[in-house]
């Protein structure tokens, strides 16, 4: 197992970012349920924790993606993350809305990117990778190129791990699902019966819930 990713799994675990409803599934923005949910997010609200994640994703770029020029952050979860990550690298930053705005410059991308930039996209949790793909498709329209993408937690879904893989995009993440589930389960978090659920619903997400 990855060091960096068991750590980070077990910090998430310590301030209850992992939520297990398999009565009472998660709908996700794809429509799916889901009887896991990474509430990583949360992190924002411990400042030790938001800095070990912003220090994080900064030597996941530097090492993976040193020829990076700007940031951007995925709307709305990874725009603090990346706003953060995005100064501490001393990096122009923008963020990319799921929909344009329906009033006023009616921006799909807000703030600056220059043609040609290198641009690294700042998620903070992969599902399905739809949402964050559409951010990468719109950078690349507005004439810049992405570079890669980071994120705190992946699912690591064969859907998404195809779509990545079909457009093109390196991942690079702080944590994923088998290392969130094997420290909940070391931990007493979560339960062997919990296991066999969650691994269940990972064999077929789209249609778990029938």
């Amino acid at each position: 197992m990855d060091t960096l990713k068991s750590a980070f799994a077990a910090r998430l675990l310590r301030i209850n970012a992992i939520k297990l409803q398999p009565n009472n599934p998660f709908m996700w923005a794809s429509g799916w349920k889901s009887p896991f949910y990474c509430d990583n997010r949360k992190t924002l609200s411990y400042p030790e924790l938001r800095t070990y994640v912003k220090n994080e994703l900064v030597h996941a770029i530097l090492e993976h993606f040193p020829e990076v020029e700007a940031i951007a952050g995925v709307a709305t979860g990874a725009i603090a993350q990346g706003a953060l990550v995005a100064d501490a690298l001393h990096l122009p930053f923008v963020y990319v809305r799921n929909k344009p705005k329906d009033h006023g410059l009616e921006n799909l991308i807000e703030g600056e990117l220059k043609s040609n930039m290198k641009v690294v996209v700042v998620e903070d949790l992969i599902s399905t990778g739809g949402s964050s793909l559409k951010a990468v498709e719109a950078i690349r329209n507005d004439a810049c190129e992405v570079i890669g993408m980071v994120a705190a937690y992946t699912y690591g879904l064969p859907v998404a791990q195809k779509t990545f893989k079909d457009a093109k995009v390196k991942l690079i993440t702080l944590t994923d699902y088998e290392h969130v589930v094997a420290e909940a389960l070391k931990t007493g978090y979560i339960s062997d019966s919990d296991v066999e659920v969650l691994h269940e619903w990972r064999k077929d997400p789209e249609h778990w819930s029938e």
